[in-house]
C-alpha cells in the first residue's frame, strides 16, 4: 500500500438520513483496500459512535480520516457545547441525549464507551462551549 489515504467529510447536524455515511464509506475504502475483517468492524463502530455524536451533540461537525498500510487515524470534530464531565461521559449508560433522540434509538450512552472498546488509541479534547475532539486510531496488525 505504501502511501497515505486521506479523506475529509463534513457531518450535518441532527440529520439522521445521511449519520453514518462517513464511516459507511470509510467502512468500503478499508475493505478495498484489504483490511482485515475484524479491522474494519472495529473501524466502524469506533468511527460511526463519533460520528453519531456530533450529529447529535455537536451541531454537526466534520471527519478527517488518514490510512495507511498498519494503521487508520480518525478526527471528528465539532463545535457543540463540549463534554461537561468526560469521565461521567466515558460510563455506559450515561447520556444526555434529549428524549427526541432516544425515541428514534440513538442516545443510549455507549457512544464514547464503545469507541474506547473498539478503538486502540482514544484521545478526547473538550471544552465547554468550543466544542470536542475525538481521535481514534485503530491498528491493523493487532
Amino acid at each position: 500500500m505504501g502511501n497515505v489515504v486521506v479523506r475529509d467529510y463534513m457531518i450535518p447536524a441532527n440529520d439522521f438520513t445521511v449519520a453514518g455515511e462517513a464511516s459507511s464509506s470509510v467502512r468500503k475504502i478499508l475493505t478495498q483496500l484489504g483490511v482485515t475483517p475484524h479491522a474494519v468492524k472495529r473501524t466502524s463502530i469506533a468511527m460511526y459512535e463519533a460520528e453519531i455524536n456530533a450529529v447529535i451533540h455537536g451541531h454537526g461537525g466534520k471527519a478527517h480520516v488518514e490510512i495507511d498500510e498498519n494503521k487508520i487515524f480518525i478526527q471528528i470534530s465539532d463545535e457543540g457545547p463540549g463534554i461537561a464531565d468526560l469521565e461521567l461521559a466515558m460510563q455506559e449508560g450515561y447520556s444526555t441525549a434529549p428524549d427526541s433522540i432516544r425515541e428514534m434509538g440513538f442516545g443510549a450512552g455507549m457512544g464514547l464507551s464503545n469507541i474506547k472498546k473498539h478503538s486502540d488509541l482514544l484521545k478526547i479534547d473538550t471544552e465547554i462551549n468550543r466544542g470536542t475532539t475525538v481521535n481514534i486510531t485503530v491498528f491493523f496488525n493487532k
